[in-house]
């Protein structure tokens, strides 16, 4: 396969699982949830209570890795955070992930 345009359900499946995949590891430092996939672009919430450790952001690009085993290639990965949150008090990010290529395919789940 080659960029996001083809096979959307295939890139939501596979983004699906990424993210049980990395909630099961990082619950309850961090959870993910898909907001949406609009384009080449992946739109993940984060939350958790991540805020207490240093590199925050850090818990965002780690999806990348799971992205990855899935079989989907991302770039440029765009952190939203909250504004005005000079005390880092606010416990949640949004990744924007630029999808690059689905053309590996995922491992076997049987």
């Amino acid at each position: 396969m080659g960029a996001c345009g083809s096979g959307g359900g295939a890139l939501r499946e596979a983004v699906s699982r990424a993210i049980e995949e990395y909630n099961r590891y990082r619950v309850p430092e961090a959870r993910a949830e898909l907001l949406e996939i609009r384009g080449c672009e992946v739109v993940v919430r984060f939350e958790g209570s991540f805020h207490e450790t240093c590199g925050i952001n850090d818990w965002v690009i780690d999806l990348k890795y799971y992205l990855e085993d899935q079989g989907v290639e991302v770039e440029d990965v765009k952190i939203i955070e909250p504004e005005d949150d000079i005390f880092n008090e606010e416990n949640w990010r949004i990744g924007v992930f630029k999808v690059k290529s689905t053309g590996k395919s995922p491992p076997s789940t049987s």
